[in-house]
């Protein structure tokens, strides 16, 4: 006669325990940012405008979970502009740092970007929509070397990385 076996599921608890956590941590923060809206909506929100908040959720390298919010932000609620923060994606090679961010309703001449060693700065303002977000770079980068393009609503930057400095091997005399 064949017999089923329990089976031990707590490893589940361990991989998904950070991720529960900090989806209940995001679930009270969209409550607190809608009610915001809805006592603010009445007065500052026109008619026909949406409100757009939501958030990017995956694992990272780490083994732990990274959440990114994007959408209008709490401030352009209360300051009556569409400000949004850009759905945006960070990869990362040997050579260099890719960074994608979506954001549709501009044009290519309003978008400003500046790039640091260890951030890259999004601007854009157009008719209808404005984005701004500041990304922390996974790793140093050399400003001088981004290239950027944007089509569709797409914008892709691609940072070199750094050269770390090679160290060089110096005998020591033994006195």
């Amino acid at each position: 006669m064949w017999r089923r076996r329990r089976r031990d599921w707590s490893f589940f608890d361990d991989i998904f325990g950070d991720i529960d956590e900090e989806f209940e941590r995001m679930m009270e923060r969209m409550n607190r940012i809608f009610e915001e809206a809805m006592r603010f909506a009445p007065e500052k929100i026109e008619p026909g405008k949406p409100i757009v908040y939501g958030f990017s959720m995956r694992i990272g390298p780490d083994g732990k979970p990274h959440i990114q919010e994007f959408g209008n932000t709490p401030g352009a609620i209360r300051s009556h502009v569409d400000e949004r923060k850009p759905i945006v994606d960070v990869f990362e090679t040997d050579d260099e740092i890719q960074v994608i961010a979506e954001m549709p309703g501009v044009e290519r001449e309003d978008i400003e970007l500046n790039a640091t060693e260890t951030s890259l700065e999004i601007n854009a303002k157009g008719e209808n929509r404005q984005y701004s977000e500041v990304i922390d770079l996974p790793a140093e980068v050399d400003p001088d070397s981004a290239k950027a393009t944007y089509k569709n609503g797409v914008l892709e930057v691609i940072l070199k990385k750094k050269e770390s400095e090679k160290r060089s091997k110096k005998k020591i005399d033994i006195e």
